[in-house]
């Protein structure tokens, strides 16, 4: 689907980081405890959302994400799929809309990230434990009946950003349980989508060195697509949600 841009000249990417760390910097050391107060604050409400919002919107553009949004998030009871890379991923949809994210337990200890994620009303799931599995499905069913979106990456995990993966099927069963809408978000890094090698992990790259070497990129354009919420219904179930989510995602990909 995409490949890898070549490197940009050294130079350039030295005057980034000049240009950018002291911007980090006091994103973290001043905005952040701005943003722990606006959501003690704000206890869950509005004004804790567009807190994150802020945050979110904020790093981003530290890091030369300039952000396009095409179509509406659905409000209320919504769960969002999109496909998934990196973690700007998260901070991408949390710039747009309140949801909270399934994610996997390990980025609660994300330096930074991990606190504001844990804010976001983040659900965290420990992989390989059924039990935690569970729980996550019946808490997000539960989340759903209330009204309240939640998000996922039906993919599994980040992908190297060459291909799209397979979606799994399960994470659909508590939009089918809760009859909520099921809304396909897809993230497009760069023109035609060709710089989704560049922002996914590297082989053996952990989220600091991901961190520091996205700092270093390009300014380059960011698409969040909004695109047709899908009703769950008896006749397609969780299977077929997942495979039209997925169908929707790739087709708005090839086209952007």
């Amino acid at each position: 689907m995409t490949t890898r841009p070549p490197t940009d000249a050294r130079p350039l990417r030295v005057l980034r980081y000049v240009w950018r760390t002291p911007l980090l910097l006091w994103h973290a050391l001043i905005g952040l405890p701005v943003v722990m107060l606006l959501i003690a604050l704000g206890r869950g409400g509005p004004l804790s959302h567009a807190a994150v919002r802020w945050f979110a919107r904020n790093l981003l553009w530290i890091f030369g994400m300039r952000l396009q949004r095409v179509g509406t998030p659905l409000a209320g009871g919504t769960l969002f799929v999109a496909n998934h890379v990196s973690w700007i991923d998260i901070m991408l949809l949390d710039s747009q809309h309140m949801m909270g994210f399934i994610a996997k337990s390990e980025i609660r200890a994300w330096p930074l990230l991990g606190w504001v994620v844990a804010q976001a009303e983040t659900i965290f799931l420990q992989r390989g434990n059924g039990d935690s599995l569970g729980l996550v499905m019946t808490e997000m069913a539960q989340r759903l009946r209330d009204g309240r979106a939640v998000a996922a990456f039906p993919e599994g995990g980040t992908r190297d950003g060459e291909a799209l993966g397979p979606f799994h099927a399960r994470i659909f069963a508590a939009a089918v349980e809760a009859a909520a809408p099921v809304q396909p978000v897809a993230l497009c890094y760069g023109p035609q989508c060709n710089a989704q090698a560049v922002i996914a992990f590297a082989p053996g790259e952990h989220f600091v060195g991901n961190l520091l070497r996205l700092l270093g990129e390009p300014v380059r354009q960011v698409r969040v697509c909004f695109l047709t919420p899908i009703e769950p219904d008896a006749h397609s179930g969780r299977r077929g949600i997942a495979q039209t989510a997925r169908s929707q995602i790739e087709q708005a990909m090839a086209q952007a």
